[in-house]
């Protein structure tokens, strides 16, 4: 049945038994597809049936959706005509993973990070209604990513509104792992606590006999309604933020879901449907492990493992090295935002349980919360992913820097992270961190690096400290770290014809590029600069005044990342020698494997090496 299914209108001809029969199908093909290309496999098998319901009921494109984070789209990708694209997912100049408006006409808004949807939703809802047109708007968000605190904003704006809207929680009890907070607790309130929902069936049922009424006894019948909802749930919030509330609603059962949200879409003003799902449905090992098959690289189907090959991360070697730091020093604490098993911080929670905080999908509230603690004696720890901390950049910078707290930020899959595209590529943080005043910013090229730095900063420095790292498997010693000092790099090639001065991951690249270079008569001096900011300023200069030539390598926009500080540094001093920056340019990264996207852009070591020869004879292209 699925071969035949190429666009929504294909989902409107189905008879419900004909739903049930595709959603089978659905689960076989993503399990079978996602365990050869990697991706988002445990959400996508637990919103199929919602989806499916969705895709009948609405009229994409006219009617839009908006999928918040959006790793939750494959199965609408697959019900869009693009099932036969699927072996591409997530691959350079193939499918990608999450909504994108150039992909798809039946992709009305790119996204990637949590909570945005509403907020999307109700300016489609008031562009439509400004311009006098009719469609349904439709967001859906999971019970994750209604954490956010922009989901309530969004929610209280709406709430407010006239205008026609439909949100609908998608409520599995996980982001990627399992929620935290109030709001978690509270929804499992509504979840397992029907009574509500059937009293308010109840009446339904009976206003549906009764002859038609006058205004007195509506008012009577919806106090009474009201009455209810305080006696059994005391309020329900969504409710009191001014939207109608339908649910909970079982969100695989395909008849409930029809009938509720075609009842939603005759409905006026801003409508909230609570949709309540397993994440990982029909694939035992999702439902088992939901987090662990969240985002997943290729595994095997019978078994659930991943294929991919063995070794530590710096994401491991972050959780384990913490550890051992927090066992020597009571005020360490660590904060996640949603992120415990990416970040490495499972070891660090189960060990020091008082002491670790995950907060949810709040990365402004993670940095605040941590200048709290910081100004009180703690010494906090937030390890957030490069592209998230794009979202605490006002707390970074009025909270922490400008008090000159001591707060470490370990920042994860910073550079190109690969196959999730643009939206999650961490190549802004040296840029947007770079002027903020106070701040350190480091960059271990190896493990052992890593470790040292990572000890420097919980344990020595004072003020804010911000180490970045990449994703992957990567090189455990490139050379022995030795003495780290604030502000100084090391010289880890000598040479008198140029030299490389590159910064966290580019360093195993500046000495790949040393190597072809020698063999081509360059002798390549290489710097490992460690520190972004402050800069060695006295090897840099040394160094350049030597050679007479500079090249920087960084994984990182080349505007306003190292690259630019080290030509600052120069022109502050009155040096003004040949310089070529080596970066990646201000334009959108999308998805593909990082050694793929690094060839794209001419920043693996065979690129970067002829480069740097017609630099030599002044025949830059």
């Amino acid at each position: 049945m699925l071969q035949q299914i190429n666009s929504p209108d294909d989902i409107k001809k189905l008879t419900i038994p004909q739903l049930k029969k595709l959603a089978s199908e659905i689960r076989e093909f993503l399990i079978d597809k996602v365990s050869k290309t990697g991706g988002h496999l445990a959400s996508n098998l637990g919103i199929v049936e919602l989806t499916l319901v969705l895709h009948k009921i609405f009229n994409l494109p006219e009617d839009k959706i908006i999928w918040d984070v959006g790793h939750q789209s494959y199965v609408h990708k697959i019900l869009t005509g693009r099932k036969d694209h699927f072996d591409t997912l997530r691959k350079i100049n193939g499918l990608a993973g999450f909504p994108k408006v150039s992909e798809s006409v039946y992709d009305c808004f790119n996204t990637g990070h949590s909570s945005t949807s509403i907020s999307a939703a109700i300016g489609f809802a008031r562009a439509r209604d400004l311009k006098n047109e009719k469609f349904s708007v439709v967001a859906v968000i999971g019970d994750g990513a209604l954490t956010g605190g922009m989901a309530f904003e969004a929610l209280n704006d709406a709430g407010r509104s006239s205008n026609n809207l439909i949100v609908v929680l998608n409520d599995n009890e996980m982001s990627i792992t399992e929620n935290v907070g109030g709001l978690s607790r509270y929804l499992s309130k509504i979840r397992t606590d029907p009574r509500y929902s059937k009293a308010k069936e109840d009446i339904n049922s009976l206003l549906a006999k009764l002859p038609l009424m006058g205004k007195s006894m509506t008012k009577a019948i919806e106090r009474a309604k009201g009455t209810i909802k305080y006696i059994v749930m005391h309020e329900i919030i969504f409710e009191e933020l001014g939207f109608k509330y339908l649910g909970p609603i079982d969100g695989h059962n395909i008849e409930e879901m029809t009938r509720v949200l075609s009842r939603a879409k005759l409905m006026k003003g801003p409508i909230f449907v609570h949709v309540c799902t397993q994440k990982g449905k029909g694939y035992s090992f999702a439902e088992n492990r939901p987090e662990i098959f969240h985002g997943i690289p290729p595994f095997e189907v019978e078994t659930g493992e991943i294929k991919s090959g063995e070794g530590q991360t710096f994401s491991s070697v972050f959780g384990k090295e913490i550890v051992n730091i927090a066992r020597k020093d009571n005020s360490v604490v660590a904060i996640s935002a949603a992120m415990v098993q990416g970040t490495g911080l499972e070891d660090f929670a189960a060990e020091f349980p008082d002491r670790f905080y995950d907060v949810g999908i709040a990365e402004q509230h993670a940095v605040t919360m941590a200048a709290g603690m910081a100004i009180s004696g703690l010494k906090p720890v937030v390890a957030l992913y490069s592209s998230f901390l794009q979202r605490s950049y006002d707390q970074i910078l009025h909270d922490v820097a400008l008090q000159k707290l001591h707060v470490v930020f370990a920042i994860d899959r910073a550079g190109i992270v690969g196959e999730d595209g643009e939206t999650h590529q961490g190549l802004y943080d040296l840029s947007f961190l770079r002027h903020i005043p106070n701040i350190v910013i480091a960059a271990p090229c190896d493990y052992s690096e890593f470790a040292v730095m990572l000890e420097y900063a919980i344990s020595k420095h004072e003020g804010p400290i911000a180490i970045r790292y990449p994703k992957g498997i990567w090189r455990e010693k490139l050379f022995e770290p030795g003495q780290l000092k604030l502000g100084k790099g090391v010289m880890v090639r000598s040479g008198k014809d140029i030299t490389i001065a590159a910064v966290g991951s580019m360093v195993k690249t500046a000495l790949e590029v040393a190597e072809i270079l020698e063999s081509a008569g360059i002798d390549a001096e290489v710097i490992n600069a460690r520190f972004v900011k402050p800069l060695d300023s006295s090897l840099l200069i040394n160094s350049v005044m030597a050679t007479k030539k500079l090249v920087t390598l960084e994984d990182n926009v080349i505007k306003g990342g190292f690259g630019s500080g080290v030509l600052e540094l120069l022109s502050q001093n009155g040096i003004y020698y040949p310089v070529k920056i080596f970066g990646f340019p201000d334009e959108p990264i999308l998805h593909g494997s990082r050694n793929e996207i690094f060839r794209k852009y001419k920043m693996d070591a065979q690129s970067i090496s002829e480069e740097i020869k017609r630099f030599m004879h002044n025949k830059l292209e």
